[in-house]
């Protein structure tokens, strides 16, 4: 069959690259893809955020299924239009995918479906935000309701940087578009989990966890990021913890999308908080996250495109998910200056060939492009260099050996990937 993956990230190369293992897919498309993608795949040029196109392309195209990486195609109804022209498409509509695109939308429906997550406020203007903060002990966190790529959360210590940052966001300065409303929320405390769950509008079904490391500096500081690097092991959280999390935090969201008229359907990323009062719901995401999925389909022994067609059929709970044993990892080396301006258009020297890549280690292509014949940086995280062995300091051994060969002007990396788990990782 010919699978179309919609993106230009290292997850949908990962995507891409996991498809084209399956025995059930013979061609993978990608729109618009990246320079590493353009080596498994055939791009086709298109705007993400333009509806029109994407339908389009797929209309030309007649793939016999199509995966949504990103969260914009979701946000502008792709699935919607795709599944009414009677495509096969995986994914959330997008009213389900409003778990991830409005917080404000998200924080209610948990109240609601009693799903455990921060004590919050909404705001729509700062006179609100003022009044509001008088409620919250410090520090106090301060959200973007709408997307803004893992970097609309700012944590303030005082009300004066919790107002200065709503006021941001209100203003449009902080994340380039201007915020109709922010959350505040509790801080909470604890070691955070990316919990995936595949959904068919009525069952979840678990397909693993992983830790994300979100601040682009080592020992978890400076600015929030899209993510620096991921790790995902057997250990990462007990049997009893998964069934909890997939039982009280996923099920009960499928079953509250249900009962509202509106079914969740896709992979939904958990985003949570292992907080001493409990497991707390920190955010939604209505996709595979980025870059957990880089190390997570390093470790998928079950096939893709079962996946996607339990998900849209309606039979996730007939499916059997099976994760290779042991730990993977991925490591994101980012041009110089990210999360803030830096500039792209670097040539990229030691890059593995496709050949040389295995199962056991790959270096997914984040922000790259094509500039006459040499692949270059075209984004503020470039590569995502993914690794799997039987235990997390091999696999981190081979994923930094590897990064070590890879070189371009400004690239930054962090060093401490996975360091919460080594230090409990027996010798």
């Amino acid at each position: 069959m010919k699978v179309l993956v919609i993106g230009g990230g290292g997850r949908e190369h990962a995507l891409v690259w996991a498809l084209r293992k399956s025995p059930q897919v013979t061609e993978v498309l990608c729109a618009p893809g990246n320079g590493g993608i353009a080596q498994l795949a055939r791009c086709i040029p298109v705007d993400p955020r333009n509806l029109h196109e994407m339908v389009t392309i797929v209309a030309i195209e007649q793939p016999a299924l199509t995966v949504v990486g990103p969260e914009l195609p979701l946000s502008v109804g792709l699935v919607d239009e795709l599944t009414k022209r009677g495509f096969r498409v995986f994914g959330p509509t997008q009213a389900a995918a409003m778990l991830e695109t409005s917080k404000a939308f998200a924080k209610k429906f948990m109240q609601r479906h009693e799903i455990p997550t921060a004590a919050y406020a909404l705001c729509v203007t700062l006179e609100e935000v003022h009044e509001e903060l008088s409620r919250f002990a410090m520090p106090v966190v301060v959200k973007a309701s709408g997307l803004a790529a893992g970097k609309g959360v700012v944590i303030c210590e005082t009300h004066l940087q919790a107002e200065e940052a709503a006021a941001q966001m209100f203003s449009g300065v902080l994340l380039g578009t201007a915020e109709t409303e922010v959350v505040l929320e509790e801080f909470l405390t604890g070691e955070e989990l990316s919990f995936f769950a595949l959904c068919d509008g009525t069952h979840a079904i678990e397909i693993a966890s992983a830790q994300d490391h979100k601040r682009v500096g080592e020992g978890d500081t400076g600015l929030n990021t899209g993510g620096m690097g991921a790790y995902s092991t057997d250990g990462i959280a007990t049997p009893a913890m998964r069934q909890w999390l997939l039982r009280n935090i996923a099920q009960k969201t499928v079953d509250g999308m249900k009962s509202e008229g509106e079914p969740f359907k896709g992979v939904l990323f958990c985003g949570i908080m292992m907080t001493p009062r409990g497991p707390m719901v920190l955010e939604f995401n209505t996709r595979f996250g980025d870059p957990e999925t880089e190390a997570i389909l390093l470790r998928l022994e079950t096939d893709l495109v079962d996946l996607v067609n339990a998900s849209i059929d309606g039979t996730a709970n007939q499916l059997t998910i099976r994760m290779r044993p042991g730990a993977s990892v991925c490591i994101i080396a980012a041009s110089g200056g990210y999360p803030g301006k830096y500039t792209s258009g670097k040539p990229i020297t030691g890059l593995p060939s496709i050949a040389s890549q295995s199962g056991e280690l790959v270096v997914f292509h984040s922000g790259t492009a094509i500039k006459d014949g040499q692949i270059v940086t075209a984004g503020g995280r470039v590569l995502a260099i993914s690794a799997v062995a039987s235990n997390l300091q091999t696999a981190l051994d081979k994923a930094y050996a590897e990064l070590a060969k890879i070189s371009f002007e400004g690239m930054q990396f962090r060093r401490d990937i996975g360091h919460r788990a080594l230090r409990q990782e027996p010798v």
